[in-house]
């Protein structure tokens, strides 16, 4: 396994790539779920008790940084194979939007655009965040393990080399 990350982060682009994935993703689900805030200056905050909240985006935002790049690399590299290709993309989407559930303002801008629809909308994210979360890193663990069994098919490759 260690191999094939290797293989694929060996790759100045790939790993760029990573690091603006991992911190676009973490400063952009921090924001939205209030613990950053930028007025009247930036500060940081998570609240007693929100602990866990914090560490499952960290988790997700480090999980799409793994394994948007290797589905990437595996596109860029095995364009000849077309099954399974879109599922780390799904998986990173997925992981994206469950790590903004609680999105304190933009859950107003919903209510006040859709009404009733969007406030209910609102209330269920807010009150199941946390599986939502959990269930997204489920589903990119899922599609870090198959994609990185997928290239060690696909690619030929032998750790033991």
């Amino acid at each position: 396994m260690i191999s094939v990350l290797s293989l694929v982060f060996s790759n100045s682009k790939y790993l760029l790539l990573s690091i603006i994935i991992f911190s676009t993703m973490l400063v952009g689900l921090l924001i939205l779920s209030e613990y950053v805030f930028l007025e009247p200056y930036v500060i940081g905050h998570v609240p007693s008790g929100s602990e866990f909240g914090f560490i499952l985006i960290v988790t997700i935002s480090a999980l799409s940084a793994l394994v948007l790049p290797m589905n990437i690399f595996r596109i860029n590299i095995l364009k000849r194979s077309k099954q399974k290709m879109g599922d780390g993309i799904f998986g990173s989407i997925i992981g994206a939007a469950a790590g903004a559930c609680s999105c304190g303002p933009v859950g107003f801008a919903v209510i006040s655009t859709f009404g009733s629809v969007g406030a209910t909308a609102t209330a269920f994210l807010t009150n199941y965040e946390i599986p939502i979360r959990i269930i997204a890193i489920g589903i990119l663990s899922i599609t870090y393990f198959t994609t990185i069994k997928s290239l060690k098919i696909e690619c030929k490759f032998d750790p033991n080399s």
